[in-house]
C-alpha cells in the first residue's frame, strides 16, 4: 500500500501517469537486461542459456528506486524548465543510470556506437560489467555523473558542493539507507547550515529506504517514522514521505512530493532573494520507501527475494545452468511488456519519452556534470605583488602561509562577482595563518550568530566545518561542477580523507581517458601545522604520511610539493591553482621560516623542481665529496645549518646542497611525467658520492622513489620515524635524527677517510646533541646556538 502526506498537491492525469509508468518500466527492463543479457535484447525469441552472460555482475536491488527518481526528476525538469543535476548515492545501481541516459538519448550522443535502437540496446546490454565494456557502478564513463559508485557516504557533501555558488541549479541527491549509516554522510546533513538561499542553489535530498544493505537491515529503515522525522527535522529538514509498492499510487505520491518540495524551495529562495529574509530555512527532504528489488522476482528457490537483502545484487544467480531460473528471468523481463515500450527497431516509444526534457536540461547532458565545460581560468595577480624581498639568503624570516594568505585574499576578491573560488578547511583558516581572506569574504554560516562571533556571513565563501570528510566532499562537488578551490588542513589529520582522495584520483584518471570529459580545476591541498612544528600538541598531531599515500596513486594525476620558504610557496601555489585534472599536495609551514630565495629565484627553482643551491655549498665548480639534499622547510634549515658547520669545521670538504621542491622529480621519467632521466638524476646527485637526504616525512619514501637509480646504494635518508612527543621544536628533529649535528655526523661516517680525520669534529657534534638534551630539560627552550641561528656563510 501507499501513503503520502501531500494530498493537496496536484494529482497526475491518467495520461501523465501512463507515460511516467511507461518510462519507469522501460528503465527497469533496461536495468535488468544489462545485468543478464548478452543477446536477444528485445526478447524476439524465447530466452536460451547462450543469451545470458557467463558472469552475472551488477546490483538490481536499488535500481527500481533509482529509476523511479530519474523518471520523476525528468517530469519536474520538463514541466518547470529548471536546470538540475542528480548525485546518485547508491551508485552501485549503475544499470539504472545507464538505462535512463540511454532512454533520454544523452548516452548515444556521448557514445555514438551505442545508438538508441535495437543494435544500441544490444550493445548497452553486452558492455555492462563485461571485459572491454563499462563498470557496473555509476562512474566517470556515465553521462551526467559526478559521483562514483564506490564513494559510499560522500553523495550529500558532493551535492552541496555542486550547489554552492550555483543559484539556478537544483541538485537532487539520492541517499541510500546503507550509505546513510556512514560517518561522512552523517556529518554532511549539517551542510544545510552553510547553504545560502540567495547565492547558492538548492539541494533536495531523497532518502531511499529499501530496507537492506548487502546482508543486513539498515538502521534508518527500521526506525519508527516519528523517530526518523525527529532526526531529519533535527538536521534542519522537513520530511515528505512516499511509501508503498503499488506503482500507480507511488507515482502519484512521488509526483506530489516532488511538486511540494520544489514549490517550497522556490518560495524560500524567493523570500531570501527578493524579501531579504535571512533566517535559516528548513529545506524539504523526500523519504522514499519502496521494496528492495521492487518488481523483480518475489521468490527464488523457495526463499523470499523482493523486499529482502537477497535482491541486493543478482536475484537469479543460476540462469545459465538452472532452467527454472531461466524461466523466471524471462517472465520477469516480459512483465515489463517491452513490446509496448520499444518499437520493432528497438527505439523507445513516444509514451516512454513523453516525460524526458530536451537538450542540456536532460540529467545526462547537463554541463554541470561535466564541469570542465564551465570552468574559467582563475584571475591570479602577479606574484611580485605578494613576494617577500630577499637580498641575501637566510637574512629574514616570514610565515609562508601568511604570505600565501595575501595571495588567496586577492584571488577571493577578484572572483567576488564570479563566485567560483572557495577555501575550505576544518576550523583552521586563521590557525593556518590564512586569515587575510577574511578581509574579503567571511565564513559561510546560516545558523545562529552571537555578538562574540567573528567573520560569519550568510554569503561567505570560506567554508569551515570540523569534518574533513565534509570539507573534501564540498570541494570535490564544487570542482566537478566547474569551479576552483583549496583545502587547508593540519597535516596529521588530512588522513581522515584518505579514501575520499583515492576515489577522486581514480575519477580524474578515468576522466582523462574520456575525450568528452573536459579538464576540471585541480584539487589542491595545503597541509600545514606540520609534523616538525607540532611540538606543542604532541605525538597525536605528528604524521607526515599523507604524501606517501598520495604518491602511491596514478602518476599522471598526483603532484607533491614541499616549498622551503615563502616565495617558493607562492610559486607552487600559483602553479597548482592554474592547473587542471591534478591532485596537488603542498606541504608548507605556518611558523616563521627563513627566506632563502628571491621571487625570480623561486620561480626558476620551482620550475626545475630540484636543483643545486650553489651559494650554500662549497664544491666551487668541482665535484662534490658529499651531497646534502633536503625537501621541506625544516629539513632545508637543518641541511643549511649542517652545511655551515661543515664549512667551519671541515673547510676542505666539497659539499653540494640540493633542494627538492617537487617530490615526483625523484621518480624515473618512465614512471612519472615530472620524473628525471637517469642522466639528470646522476648529474644532480652523482653516481658514487654519499648523499645525505634530510626529508620532511617518512624516510623510506625517498628510498622507494629512488631505488632504481645508480647511486641508490649511497643514499642515506633522515626523516620522521615516529618519535614524537610534546617538546621543543629542535628536540623534534633531534629525536628523529634529522638535526644538523646528526647530519654532520652522517657526512663524517660516510665520506671515505673522514672517520679518522674528522673524529674530533664528530665528537663535538655528538656532544652538542647531549648538551641539547640537558638544556631543554633545564630551561624548556632550545639551545641559544639553535634558537638564534642564522645563515651567515
Amino acid at each position: 500500500m501507499s501513503k503520502a502526506e501531500h494530498q493537496d498537491a496536484p494529482v497526475l492525469t491518467d495520461e501523465e501517469l501512463r507515460s511516467l509508468d511507461a518510462h519507469w518500466r522501460a528503465a527497469n527492463y533496461l536495468a535488468a537486461g544489462q545485468i543478464y543479457l548478452m543477446a536477444n535484447p528485445l526478447l524476439t525469441e524465447s530466452l536460451r542459456p547462450e543469451h545470458i552472460k557467463p558472469r552475472l555482475l551488477g546490483h538490481w536491488g536499488t535500481s527500481p528506486g533509482l529509476n523511479l527518481v530519474y523518471t520523476h526528476l525528468n517530469r519536474v525538469i520538463k514541466a518547470r524548465g529548471i536546470d538540475a543535476l542528480c548525485v546518485w548515492g547508491p551508485g552501485h545501481g549503475g544499470p539504472a543510470i545507464l538505462a535512463n541516459s540511454w532512454l533520454e538519448g544523452s548516452y548515444s550522443e556521448t557514445y555514438p556506437d551505442v545508438p538508441r535502437d535495437g543494435a544500441g540496446m544490444a550493445r548497452l546490454f553486452r558492455q555492462f560489467s563485461f571485459p572491454g565494456g563499462v563498470p557496473s557502478h555509476v562512474a566517470p564513463e556515465t553521462p551526467g555523473s559526478i559521483h562514483e559508485g564506490g564513494e559510499l557516504g560522500y553523495s550529500l557533501s558532493h551535492a552541496y558542493g555542486a550547489a554552492f555558488d550555483n543559484p539556478d541549479l537544483l541538485v537532487a541527491c539520492v541517499i541510500g539507507d546503507g550509505e546513510a549509516e556512514t560517518g561522512p554522510l552523517a556529518a554532511a546533513w549539517h551542510s544545510d547550515k552553510f547553504l545560502d538561499p540567495v547565492h547558492d542553489g538548492a539541494v533536495l535530498p531523497i532518502l531511499h529506504l529499501n530496507g537492506y544493505k548487502i546482508a543486513n537491515p539498515t538502521v534508518l529503515s527500521r526506525l519508527p517514522e516519528a523517530e526518523l522525522d525527529a532526526l531529519l527535522r533535527g538536521y534542519g529538514h522537513e520530511p515528505l514521505h512516499v511509501t508503498g509498492d503499488d506503482p500507480a499510487q507511488v507515482h502519484r505520491d512521488m509526483a506530489a512530493a516532488m511538486d511540494d518540495a520544489l514549490d517550497r524551495i522556490a518560495a524560500m529562495q524567493q523570500t531570501a532573494r527578493e524579501g531579504g529574509v535571512t533566517e535559516r530555512v528548513h529545506w524539504p527532504v523526500i523519504v522514499l520507501r519502496t521494496p528492495k528489488g521492487w518488481t523483480g522476482p518475489a521468490e527464488v528457490d523457495g526463499e523470499p527475494v523482493e523486499g529482502t537483502w537477497r535482491a541486493h545484487q543478482v536475484p537469479l544467480p543460476g540462469v545459465r545452468e538452472n532452467p527454472e531460473h531461466l524461466r523466471q528471468l524471462e517472465n520477469w523481463l516480459r512483465s515489463y511488456r517491452p513490446q509496448e515500450l520499444f518499437g520493432p527497431d528497438g527505439r523507445p516509444a513516444a509514451d516512454v519519452l513523453a516525460c524526458v526534457p530536451d537538450g542540456v536540461k536532460r540529467l545526462g547532458a547537463t554541463p554541470h556534470a561535466n564541469g570542465g565545460l564551465l570552468v574559467r581560468d582563475l584571475p591570479i595577480a602577479p606574484l611580485d605583488d605578494f613576494a617577500v624581498p630577499v637580498d641575501k639568503p637566510g637574512a629574514t624570516l616570514h610565515e609562508p602561509t601568511r604570505v600565501l594568505g595575501d595571495l588567496l585574499a586577492r584571488v577571493m576578491k577578484d572572483t567576488g562577482r564570479r563566485r567560483d573560488f572557495r577555501l575550505v578547511g576544518p576550523d583552521e583558516t586563521a590557525s593556518n595563518r590564512l586569515q587575510a581572506v577574511f578581509d574579503v569574504s567571511g565564513k559561510a554560516w546560516q545558523a545562529e550568530r552571537l555578538p562574540v562571533d567573528e567573520h560569519l556571513e550568510h554569503h561567505g565563501r570560506v567554508m569551515e566545518i570540523l569534518s574533513e570528510h565534509t570539507c573534501q566532499g564540498w570541494l570535490e562537488g564544487y570542482l566537478l561542477t566547474g569551479r576552483h578551490g583549496l583545502f587547508s588542513c593540519y597535516e596529521a589529520f588530512v588522513h581522515i580523507v584518505d579514501s575520499m582522495v583515492n576515489q577522486h584520483i581514480k575519477w580524474l584518471k578515468t576522466s582523462r581517458e574520456l575525450p568528452w570529459r573536459a579538464p576540471i580545476a585541480s584539487l589542491n591541498y595545503l597541509l600545514t601545522s606540520h609534523v616538525w612544528r607540532q611540538d606543542h600538541n604532541g605525538f597525536s598531531h605528528q604524521d607526515p604520511g599523507f604524501v606517501d599515500h598520495v604518491l602511491n596513486k596514478s602518476p599522471e594525476v598526483v603532484r607533491v610539493y614541499l616549498p622551503p620558504d615563502a616565495n617558493t610557496l607562492l610559486s607552487v601555489a600559483d602553479h597548482a591553482l592554474r592547473s587542471r585534472d591534478y591532485v596537488n599536495v603542498i606541504v608548507a609551514g605556518k611558523q616563521p621560516c627563513f627566506d632563502w630565495l628571491s621571487m625570480d629565484q623561486a620561480r626558476a627553482h620551482c620550475a626545475r623542481g630540484a636543483g643545486i643551491w650553489e651559494w650554500a655549498g662549497t664544491e666551487n665548480g668541482g665535484e662534490p665529496d658529499v651531497v646534502l639534499a633536503c625537501a621541506g622547510d625544516v629539513p632545508t634549515q637543518e641541511v643549511l645549518a649542517a652545511a655551515a658547520l661543515l664549512r667551519r669545521h671541515l673547510p676542505d670538504l666539497a659539499v653540494r646542497v640540493v633542494n627538492v621542491v617537487d617530490m615526483t622529480r625523484l621518480l624515473p621519467r618512465e614512471e612519472h611525467p615530472h620524473g628525471m632521466s637517469d642522466f639528470e638524476y646522476d648529474g644532480l646527485f652523482t653516481t658514487d658520492r654519499p648523499v645525505i637526504f634530510a626529508y620532511h616525512g617518512y624516510p623510506w619514501l625517498i628510498h622507494r622513489l629512488a631505488y632504481r637509480r645508480t647511486g641508490h646504494r649511497n643514499l642515506h635518508v633522515r626523516g620522521y620515524k615516529e618519535s614524537g612527543t610534546t617538546t621543543t621544536p629542535f628536540d623534534m628533529v633531534v629525536r628523529n635524527d634529522l638535526d644538523r649535528y646528526r647530519l654532520v655526523m652522517d657526512v663524517i661516517d660516510r665520506v671515505p677517510g673522514l672517520a679518522v680525520r674528522a673524529a674530533s669534529v664528530r665528537q663535538q657534534m655528538a656532544d652538542a646533541r647531549t648538551r641539547h638534551q640537558a638544556w631543554i630539560r633545564a630551561y624548556g627552550t632550545d639551545l641559544p646556538e639553535v634558537a638564534d641561528w642564522t645563515w651567515d656563510a
